[in-house]
């Protein structure tokens, strides 16, 4: 996966807008982060997971996902290697961290 293919499924999620966070883009909704890109470098994305959500992933590609360094990644932030995942799982962890972070009425209504 390129992170090109990586934005774009960040950025097809209802609500989605790009900023940047510590010179790195993330993808947010209602103002909240629920991805980002470039860290530690451009071969990662991070979703903001929960822990049970983290095990979840890391347990189906442990090549793929991994928990982000430190305390972060204790509360659920997950590292994906963009060469290890494909195009599902990304789209899968993108979708539960952004149901994670969208207001109901949001989420209610979206059709994976």
């Amino acid at each position: 996966m390129l992170d090109t293919d990586f934005r774009m499924l960040a950025m097809g999620l209802p609500g989605a807008v790009e900023h940047a966070h510590m010179n790195h883009p993330d993808f947010r909704v209602s103002g909240k982060i629920f991805a980002s890109l470039g860290y530690p470098d451009g071969a990662w994305g991070t979703v903001m997971l929960t822990p049970e959500e983290q095990q979840h992933f890391i347990a189906e590609n442990p090549e793929g996902f991994q928990p982000a360094p430190g305390s972060w990644g204790e509360q659920g932030c997950t590292s994906a290697h963009l060469a290890s995942v494909d195009h599902h799982q990304v789209r899968a962890a993108l979708i539960a961290a952004w149901r994670d972070k969208a207001p109901r009425r949001m989420t209610e209504h979206f059709q994976e």
